[in-house]
């Protein structure tokens, strides 16, 4: 039986690209009875009734999953975060990029609208380049002037990516900025909340170029209700680098001394936002309810 990747899931259909182009196949009832909930992303084996109806007979194990949105195997996230409306934001950026580290997938933040950002501009430079720092790559894009487009191409081949990032901020604009066909509905920010209207209402891997990007209709949980105190330090690789140095194995760099990261803020060599941010996200774990 053949074998081939779920691009699209809607309405109880699931589109699954293989060898033979797109098959609409329903998922086996054995699935339901076991719990196993097929996800765009998947790598599946199906049986094709004809050319263009089959079912999916086996769901092959995946590397990651995410829950909101739902999607398998993802390689990289795509933050997209605008420079203005609605404004940048270190400590959202930050939550986003401990979600994506917990989950193991490489990050890429894309700063969008700089074609609005004179005012601003200097300020967000400096943010790129404390991001880069920390050790993550940053694009700087605008859907209307092409800048950073070109740039964003390597970094999309022979991946499942996957736009995220509040709504309003251009993931839509972007996709339509690299492949100018898609058309995809994009939405004026609403002034009065400061964020856009949600116009993706379901996931589907789009191909551009030698690679697959969802356009998902957000992340509509930013809890960490997975995330344990011991984890953030790694959430946060800057932090991570800079605590082997603490004297304090299980250190946590609030109270305990000797703490090499206490010491790179006071020097300037981490800023100050991203270890705030540390210690904001290390209080609400610890104030989370307990699981039973």
């Amino acid at each position: 039986m053949p074998t081939g990747k779920i691009i699209k899931a809607l309405s109880g259909f699931y589109y699954v690209f293989g060898e033979e182009g797109i098959v609409q196949c329903r998922g086996r009832g054995v699935f339901r009875k076991n719990k196993v909930n097929p996800l765009v992303g998947d790598e599946v084996v199906y049986q094709a009734e004809n050319d263009v109806e089959g079912y999916i007979m086996e769901v092959k194990d995946r590397k990651n999953e995410l829950v909101r949105p739902p999607i398998a195997n993802v390689d990289q996230a795509i933050l997209v975060f605008s420079a203005v409306e609605p404004d940048f934001s270190t400590a959202l950026l930050d939550r986003f990029l401990v979600l994506i580290e917990f989950n193991r997938i490489e990050p890429l933040i894309c700063i969008t609208k700089m074609d609005l950002a004179s005012e601003s501009r200097e300020r967000l430079e400096q943010f790129a380049k404390d991001y880069r720092a920390a050790g993550y790559d940053v694009v700087m894009t605008s859907s209307e002037t092409s800048q950073g487009i070109e740039e964003l191409f390597p970094y999309l081949e022979g991946k499942i990516s996957v736009f995220a990032g509040q709504s309003g901020v251009g993931k839509s604009s972007l996709l339509n900025a690299l492949r100018p066909e898609l058309d995809l509905r994009t939405n004026d920010i609403s002034m009065h909340l400061g964020r856009g209207k949600h116009t993706t209402r379901h996931v589907e891997l789009i191909h551009v170029n030698s690679g697959l990007v969802a356009d998902t209709p957000g992340f509509s949980s930013l809890e960490f209700t997975e995330i344990d105190a011991t984890d953030l330090n790694y959430c946060f690789p800057d932090i991570e680098k800079l605590s082997e140095n603490c004297k304090f194995r299980a250190c946590q760099h609030t109270a305990e001394p000797k703490c090499a990261v206490k010491t790179a803020v006071e020097s300037g060599e981490l800023p100050e936002y991203r270890y705030e941010h540390y210690k904001d996200f290390l209080e609400e774990i610890k104030d989370r309810k307990p699981r039973y």
